[in-house]
């Protein structure tokens, strides 16, 4: 007897399979499925988790910016240029000559500086002997002062001891004329009487009218000698205001003197001052290079007449740049001045090395020409931005290449 796997089929037709084999292609290729999933599952959770380990050691940005000092290179004075020695993108040196302005008007404002300065140093020579001259006109006048004074003094003394003695000689003559004319009242009577002679009688007579004009020629020369006195105290009061005068105006002449020669000498030190700025605007019609860089923006030509502060043109200094990078406030919270960072520059497809050096004090929207001002109007929360400098690492291959408004891709590394 035959069962049911051995019986016959009809021509073209094959026994079904069973239950058990059917199944076994199916579950293979579930099972592959299932795996690819799951490797697909875990490729994903490992790139996102060495993407979040990443996220915590390092912080990023693509707004970020090559930049580095761009010089003005402007006029200091006014001028005609008359000689143009740069071009734009041209790499000069600290020293180089730039532009040449016309110096004629400017020479010929030293030469006048120089004039006036030798001008206003031969004054200061003139007045400087005056101040020692003064000092000694002034105690030469003090000195004959003092001796007219002391001379007067001793005129006046010697006036009063002459008054004195006439005075005495007067009292003498007086006391002799008392006498006299005593005894001429008593011979009055005698030779009334006849007792006494003619003869002696005259002789009396002619010694008293002879000591009455002594006391007049005595009182004469008292009130002369009196006069004298006088004169000679008004001589030595004269001569006492004559020295005061000296004495009190002495100070007052040497200080004049010394006023004199300070003015004369600030003068001087004017006409100096003169010639030195006269010298600077004459250095300043040579305009060199103040820094190394290459030259840019450069509007000076030949024959154009420029003013004082106006832009010629502008060196960038390409041998100090740095990178400001704009990161989010939201990126600030572990980025500290002196961490590694590594800068990816776009135009050179090279990576640098550098550090941050510091954070910038106020956002861009606060340090906008038309900062917002929330309180006017409706407030919108917006992620800020805030200026990080990044330094380069001295001495990189490729630093002479960089140059300022590149676009870069700074990585600060924050974690350990």
């Amino acid at each position: 007897m035959k069962t049911y796997e051995e019986e016959e089929l009809p021509a073209g037709e094959t026994a079904p399979k069973s239950p058990e084999v059917a199944k076994t292609p199916t579950t293979r290729g579930r099972r592959r499925a299932f795996l690819i999933f799951f490797g697909v599952l875990l490729i994903i959770a490992a790139a996102g988790f060495l993407y979040w380990m990443h996220e915590r050691q390092f912080e990023s940005t693509d707004d970020a910016q090559v930049e580095a000092h761009l010089n003005p290179i402007s006029a200091r004075i006014d001028g005609a240029i008359i000689q143009v020695y740069v071009d734009d993108n041209q790499m000069v040196r600290a020293g180089d000559a730039l532009v040449e302005l016309d110096p004629r008007d400017y020479q010929v404002a030293l030469d006048q500086a120089l004039a006036q300065l030798a001008q206003a140093r031969s004054m200061v020579i003139a007045q400087e002997p005056n101040v020692p001259i003064t000092q000694v006109e002034n105690t030469t006048n003090i000195s004959g002062g003092e001796a007219e004074v002391a001379n007067a003094k001793a005129t006046m003394a010697s006036a009063e001891r002459d008054r004195e003695a006439a005075a005495a000689k007067l009292t003498e003559s007086q006391a002799n004329n008392g006498r006299a004319q005593a005894d001429l009242t008593r011979y009055r009577f005698l030779i009334a009487k006849e007792e006494v002679s003619q003869q002696e009688y005259d002789q009396i007579a002619a010694e008293a009218k002879a000591q009455a004009a002594t006391v007049a020629a005595n009182e004469a020369a008292l009130q002369s000698y009196a006069q004298i006195v006088d004169q000679r105290r008004a001589q030595l009061a004269q001569a006492q205001t004559k020295l005061a005068q000296y004495r009190r105006n002495a100070p007052q002449q040497l200080a004049i003197r010394r006023a004199t020669l300070r003015s004369e000498q600030a003068s001087a030190q004017s006409a100096r001052a003169q010639l030195e700025q006269a010298q600077l605007k004459l250095s300043y019609t040579r305009i060199t290079a103040p820094v190394t860089g290459i030259v840019m923006k450069r509007f000076a030509e030949v024959g154009a007449h420029i003013s004082a502060g106006q832009q010629l043109l502008t060196i960038a200094q390409i041998g100090d740049v740095w990178v400001t990078a704009n990161f989010k406030e939201t990126q600030l919270r572990n980025i500290r001045p002196g961490q590694p960072a590594t800068i990816h520059v776009d135009a050179l497809k090279q990576d640098f090395d550098g550090s941050v050096l510091d954070i910038g004090g106020s956002t861009g929207s606060v340090a906008s020409v038309l900062p917002p001002e929330n309180a006017t109007g409706n407030y919108v929360k917006v992620v800020q931005r805030i200026p990080v400098r990044i330094r380069f690492k001295p001495n990189q291959n490729g630093m002479d290449r960089l140059r300022p408004g590149m676009s870069v891709e700074p990585e600060i590394r924050i974690g350990g």
